[in-house]
């Protein structure tokens, strides 16, 4: 029985799965779709040894420079940050943002040990100047540690942007990007709004 403990243990560090969903996806595993689960593991072996960051947006690629970097046919006017490589598929799947992106995985929390140089924010501020957008858009979650991470953002690079703006219609206070509808989306990165830096 280790190794089925084992198994179970394993599947419990994916979000959202205790440790009865993840003894009955093991179960399954083992009763019923052992090719499948030997697939899994062959997946999950070869995406941890070759998913790296995108030495551009930090992104999650097989490259050293993700498809989206690498697309010249991009907009160089706009640069969109987010907190996460979920935000940029969930923005992608939307449809009607054609600028480039910057992930920042994650955000600031003090409490966790996560600032500044953990979200990247050099490289960010070498990204702005190579690519001097014109726009920069601070998608990052409505939250209270969103919030604060776009402020910061914003204070650090105001003087290298001619405009920063925020996402802000259609996206619910609290909620997170990933989650949130296409149309919901689309409505909110065309109603962005300007951050006053003066505040």
């Amino acid at each position: 029985m280790a190794l089925i403990d084992d198994l179970v243990a394993a599947l419990t560090v994916l979000p959202g799965v205790g440790p009865k969903s993840a003894q009955r996806m093991a179960l399954h595993l083992l009763q019923r779709d052992r090719s499948g689960g030997v697939r899994l593991s062959t997946a999950l072996e070869h995406a941890m040894r070759d998913v790296r960051q995108c030495r551009i947006c930090r992104n999650l690629t097989e490259t050293e420079v993700c498809r989206l970097c690498d697309d010249l046919r991009r907009e160089k006017r706009f640069l969109c940050v987010v907190e996460s490589p979920a935000d940029v598929l969930a923005l992608e799947q939307a449809g009607g943002y054609r600028g480039y992106y910057f992930v920042l995985h994650g955000k600031l929390s003090p409490i966790d040990g996560i600032g500044p140089d953990e979200l990247g924010l050099e490289r960010l501020q070498e990204r702005i100047n190579e690519l001097q957008p014109e726009e920069l858009i601070l998608a990052t979650n409505p939250t209270v540690e969103g919030e604060a991470t776009a402020h910061y953002i914003g204070r650090l690079v105001g003087e290298r942007v001619q405009q920063i703006s925020r996402i802000a219609h259609g996206v619910p206070l609290g909620g997170e990007i990933e989650y949130t509808d296409g149309g919901t989306l689309s409505h909110a990165l065309q109603g962005r709004r300007h951050i006053n830096l003066l505040d």
